[in-house]
């Protein structure tokens, strides 16, 4: 089985591909192989939403063929952080790819006015998009559903006013409730002129030992299934969150004024099942089902019949939009999670901005000048909304500088102390502790999902703390998950995909790697993501961290500044930075 890479330049139209079995060989796939895709083809210190920027799309080894391996990654300059971009979204775009016979595209150039790509095996077309052009992202789908039907397996990716305007924290949505969150890939196709891409595969996959191979599956399939190593998330969700995390006080409330919120049942993912949950589907491949669609009913018109909305939530949603807001009601964080669907608007980065807006209202930072006659105020739904559109119409100097995201916002109006982003990026859903403070901050794209620092937190409430621990486990974490990145597998199923079980499933589609090749791929996948980011200007040492996260209390108690400040030092010298 060739290895193929497929490169799309918007610029001149033209399209090729270019057998990297090497590539693979040396990298396995994903994560690895697109992040030396992302260092041979962006140059050094370019614009992220320059042309000469390109976005890489990567599947691995595994993706579409065992249970779980769900995942397509995307990496891109940030133009949120202005460093390594890095992105994961499920639904069906690693099956179409797979089908379609590319285990990683490079999209290149920019289009001289809006398009979309198309693939369909080996034929590539780059196509008008301009009268879908400003349709919002949930429309869009529809849209293209009906101009590229076929046969095969099908996956479309698009964006929406948001990725258009190029907000810094756009995102694509992927198969209408997956998306690449977090960075903001949408603004990259955005600047490109790209509003979307379609993938059909209609090729077989080849299997060099088919009884080794069903064996082997049969296993993994039969734990994912069999067994409560998966449970929780068909039942209820990353939403079962919510409660736990309250109860423990480790719930972002109020901007992270607090660490519980007393209208948590409301908007937890036990209220939602019970009372709002319509529907629960799965990513292709994957036999769990872990997306919970509710139901949102609204009065569609004075005098007239209602309107039903289906929105999918999950923890992060539930926590940028709900707690963090102080909403108060499953209706309004539902309202909250469609405006940002439509938007294509990335929605943990967008309830941070509106968390921290809230809160420079409410001291005075800034006042209804500023935000048009908007009083921003704790469970202001309607409000919130209405900023949301406002962040991507940029009416005014205020809401251009909310698009650009925390960071840059409370850089020019004041309240950094409360400005909660690390390494730039908006933070996601803990207070826990200094595992979380400490992983968000040194893992590659600043995200819960590189180190899971927030489970050693929770740990060290029954074990106690030990901050050399803590850290040992962060880069473990570190590095071994990057290796489950270049398969590419969903991090559900991580508990799943033990070592050994990793090295049986790759020799059974006649790939040779040991527990010890493995661990040291990964530590060298981490060094090269590193060494992108470092390349283009991230400095770990110089790192800010909100004041906020020492004033509130975490399951720990209060958070010891030193506490951090040495935990950082001491991951520094383990990883020689």
């Amino acid at each position: 089985m060739l290895r193929r890479v497929l490169y799309i330049d918007l610029s001149d139209g033209e399209s090729w591909v270019e057998v990297g079995d090497d590539l693979f060989e040396e990298w396995l796939g994903g994560c690895g192989v697109a992040t030396q895709l992302l260092l041979k083809e962006c140059p050094a210190g370019v614009d992220p939403l320059s042309p000469d920027s390109p976005i890489i799309l990567a599947i691995g080894p595994l993706s579409a063929i065992f249970p779980v391996m769900t995942k397509t990654v995307a990496m891109f300059k940030s133009p949120l952080t202005g460093e390594l971009g890095e992105s994961y979204a499920g639904g069906r775009l690693a099956m179409a790819l797979r089908f379609a016979g590319h285990e990683a595209v490079v999209i290149r150039g920019r289009a001289e006015k809006p398009s979309y790509i198309s693939i369909r095996d080996d034929e590539v077309s780059i196509k008008d998009a301009s009268s879908i052009w400003g349709i919002n992202a949930l429309r869009t789908g529809v849209i293209l559903r009906d101009a590229e039907a076929g046969v095969g397996r099908r996956s479309i990716i698009r964006i929406g006013p948001a990725g258009e305007a190029q907000i810094p924290f756009s995102c694509v949505t992927v198969d209408t409730y997956r998306h690449f969150g977090r960075l903001g890939l949408g603004a990259l196709f955005g600047s490109k002129n790209l509003k979307a891409l379609v993938v059909s595969g209609t090729e077989d996959v080849s299997i060099p030992d088919p009884g080794r191979y069903r064996k082997v599956y049969n296993v993994l399939h039969r734990l994912v299934v069999k067994t409560d190593a998966m449970e929780k998330y068909h039942d209820l969700g990353t939403a079962i969150n919510i409660n736990v995390l309250n109860q423990l006080k480790g719930l972002p409330t109020w901007n992270f004024k607090s660490s519980t919120f007393p209208h948590a049942e409301a908007i937890s993912g036990e209220n939602l099942a019970d009372n709002y949950l319509i529907r629960k589907i799965s990513c292709a491949h994957c036999p769990i089902g872990c997306i919970h669609i509710a139901m949102l009913k609204t009065s569609f018109a004075p005098h007239h019949e209602f309107e039903v909305r289906r929105i999918s939530y999950d923890f992060e949603l539930i926590y940028s939009l709900g707690s963090n807001l102080g909403v108060t009601t499953p209706e309004g964080l539902l309202e909250l999670i469609e405006a940002c669907e439509r938007l294509g608007i990335d929605a943990i980065s967008a309830g941070v901005v509106l968390g921290w807006a809230t809160e420079a209202f409410e001291n005075g930072l800034i006042t209804s000048k500023e935000t048009l006659g908007l009083d921003l105020v704790w469970d202001s739904v309607p409000f919130y909304v209405e900023a949301l559109e406002r962040m991507v119409a940029m009416p005014n100097e205020f809401y251009s500088a909310m698009a650009k995201g925390v960071e840059y916002a409370s850089g020019r109006y004041g309240g950094r102390e409360f400005a909660m982003a690390l390494g730039k990026n908006e933070v996601p859903g803990y207070h826990t502790g200094p595992g979380t403070i400490v992983g968000l901050t040194v893992g590659v794209r600043h995200s819960h999902l590189d180190n899971g620092g927030y489970s050693l937190d929770q740990k060290a409430v029954k074990d106690g703390l030990d901050p050399e621990k803590m850290v040992d486990a962060l880069i473990n974490e570190d590095d071994s998950r990057g290796v489950f990145n270049s398969l590419v597998g969903c991090l559900f199923a991580r508990g799943v995909y033990t070592s050994e079980r990793i090295v049986d499933a790759l020799l059974s589609i006649g790939i040779e790697k040991n527990a010890e090749d493995l661990e040291l791929l990964g530590a060298r996948i981490f060094k090269e993501r590193y060494r992108f980011k470092t390349r283009e200007g991230f400095d770990l040492a110089s790192s800010r961290i909100p004041h906020r996260f020492y004033k509130t209390a975490s399951p720990l108690g209060l958070i010891e500044p030193e506490t951090v400040e040495g935990m950082l030092r001491l991951y520094r010298q383990k990883r020689g930075m």
